[in-house]
């Protein structure tokens, strides 16, 4: 953030000063923020009024833990700005601030699936070479944007945003609020179709990222994906690819998955060559991976540079792939933040790899949850999952919840599994059969939407474990009957 005062911010916002003393006036030196208890010193506390919590009645809280100003929307007597809507304010604020730094190189991507992860890998390789500032989390729509925009300041060499879109229009004003320099469109997949209406129209929506480049901006695209390879008429930056497919300008060749499901892939491009050894799970991490080192080396980080730092990443946000391994031979994998039919394939790939490589007694087993805004396709794309399940010789499918329950049925149609599928209602039932099933060796991939809240029941084992680990008594893994 650059300092500003607060008559400097109302101008910048087309708001008005409160309860701030002209002449000593108050100095917003931090960034932006909204949470009261976790307060940035010397930043300005946003006050947003949403359907149950209202910001302006933490704003004396924030202030007396070291905010410098409030914006929001009515006086509080305190130091503040008060604007009609402090989320536009916020975002004619980030925009402010990306003007007056000019030697900011700013990333954007998007994609129906993987821009958390390939974000979290695009900051690693860029923190290595500048000075970095990337959305935290998931925090990817007209708050999230801004708010991570205002954390950049003058000795920031590189911004990295993620961007995500619930509809058309809505990438073009994320547009608006800070220009891309370097756009990365990942894929097109079946996310949000059930919003979004057809696939086309998810990729008209994700084209407005390549769309809003000038002439002298790059746009990174997937080779691998056609209604992404298209998008390179859609813009008159330059274009540069990277992918599995013959001709993309960054090769992915020799990809592996050892048996603890982590690639290993050559990235090669005219004139040079890396070998890369992820440390996270998933063939599709090699995806990923080569999406950063795209961005990457099309900004002039050498390609040797870039493929010694992916290989050092060990972790991306949480929730995503996490491996856990618990005492008595058991590894949970913890990919419960959110799900859609692409990112499904993908886990369960994942999985099946895991069983295929290891040596000793190996049973995988899949807990899947609901795929939500799939609209009209939704009963059948779930019904395929549960297929898949048995096509890549998973071991066991627990599928939870009513809505996921056409996983199930998929699966049962497919092959005659006899016990090989278990449908149960809730998390409380799923942690029972968790609890009285696993055996030692055990292999265990949780995914679901975000609403379906696994990642609780992952808790709950881990926890579990633990306990027993400090000295509670506990029935010693079953081995398997195989």
């Amino acid at each position: 953030m650059i300092a500003m005062t607060l008559p400097e911010i109302a101008v910048v916002v087309r708001g008005r000063v409160y309860d701030d003393s002209g002449d000593s006036s108050a100095i917003v030196s931090g960034p932006a923020f909204l949470d009261s208890r976790v307060v940035e010193l010397g930043g300005l506390f946003v006050a947003l009024a949403g359907g149950r919590v209202d910001g302006h009645d933490f704003a004396r809280m924030a202030m007396a833990a070291g905010a410098a100003a409030v914006l929001g929307s009515r006086p509080l007597g305190l130091p503040m700005v008060v604007v009609e809507d402090p989320l536009v304010a916020l975002g004619r604020l980030a925009h402010h601030l990306v003007d007056h730094l000019p030697d900011l190189t700013v990333v954007a991507l998007t994609g129906s699936q993987g821009k958390t992860s390939t974000k979290d890998l695009l900051a690693r390789v860029l923190s290595d070479a500048g000075r970095t500032v990337a959305t935290v989390g998931s925090l990817n729509n007209e708050l999230g944007v801004p708010l991570t925009v205002l954390r950049a300041g003058p000795r920031t060499d590189y911004l990295v945003l993620e961007m995500g879109s619930r509809g058309i229009g809505h990438l073009r004003y994320l547009c608006e609020i800070v220009r891309p320099d370097v756009s990365l469109v990942l894929n097109v997949g079946k996310a949000h179709l059930g919003e979004f209406g057809t696939q086309a129209d998810i990729a008209s929506a994700k084209a407005e990222l390549v769309e809003a480049l000038d002439p002298a901006g790059i746009a990174v695209l997937n080779a691998d994906d056609a209604l992404v390879r298209a998008m390179a008429t859609r813009t008159s930056a330059r274009v540069t690819s990277y992918g599995q497919r013959a001709g993309a300008d960054l090769l992915i060749e020799n990809l592996h998955v050892d048996d603890t499901g982590r690639p290993s892939f050559d990235l090669a491009r005219t004139g040079a060559r890396e070998h890369v050894q992820l440390q996270l799970l998933g063939e599709h991490q090699a995806v990923n991976a080569a999406a950063a080192a795209a961005v990457a080396t099309a900004v002039g980080v050498p390609l040797d540079r870039v493929a010694r730092s992916l290989g050092e990443v060990s972790s991306t946000s949480r929730w995503r792939m996490e491996p856990h391994e618990l005492a008595g031979g058991i590894t949970l994998i913890n990919d419960a933040y959110n799900a859609n039919p692409d990112s499904m394939r993908a886990a369960l790939k994942t999985l099946a790899a895991i069983g295929r490589g290891r040596s000793g007694p190996t049973r995988t087993i899949a807990v899947l949850g609901e795929m939500r805004e799939l609209g009209e396709s939704s009963p059948d794309e779930h019904d395929a999952v549960g297929r898949l399940v048995v096509r890549l010789d998973i071991n066991q499918l627990v599928v939870v919840g009513e809505p996921a329950r056409p996983m199930h049925l998929g699966a049962c149609h497919e092959g005659s599994w006899a016990e090989g599928s278990v449908f149960v209602r809730d998390n409380e039932e799923v942690f029972t059969w968790l609890q009285e099933n696993l055996v030692a060796g055990d292999v265990v991939l949780f995914k679901a939407s975000r609403a379906a809240e696994l990642e609780r029941v992952v808790d709950a084992m881990i926890n579990e474990a633990s306990t027993v680990a400090d000295g509670e008594v506990a029935t010693e893994p079953k081995e398997a009957d195989r």
